[in-house]
């Protein structure tokens, strides 16, 4: 897990610093992928871990097409604003998750 995180996380570094490191296309198609997937998957806790990895491939998908679709709608592409929207989405899916998971988990330990 730390490895994919670490391997996200350069990725997005990578991508947002114009480097010309040629592990710049992979490390940042991986965090196109996982961040989405980690934030619908996070949210999706009741599944079997087949159907939930399926489901968060498929929807990690879905809002990276969605994001290329509206930037181009509006006529604002750019990679930057792609990977920056990708992350303040994954986020904000993300958060209250794990408020809410950190919440039952503070009640539970009171009752």
């Amino acid at each position: 897990m730390g490895a994919a995180v670490a391997v996200a996380a350069v990725g997005a570094v990578l991508a947002l610093s114009g480097s010309d490191s040629p592990l710049r296309g992979p490390f940042t198609l991986f965090f196109l992928l996982a961040a989405p997937a980690t934030a619908v998957g996070a949210a999706l806790r009741g599944l079997k871990p087949c159907p939930r990895t399926v489901v968060s491939v498929a929807g990690a998908i879905a809002i990276d097409l969605l994001v290329a679709q509206g930037m181009l709608a509006v006529h604002r592409w750019s990679v930057t604003g792609g990977i920056i929207a990708v992350t303040v989405i994954s986020t904000l899916a993300l958060v209250p998750v794990t408020v809410r998971r950190h919440l039952g988990r503070a009640a539970r330990n009171r009752g």
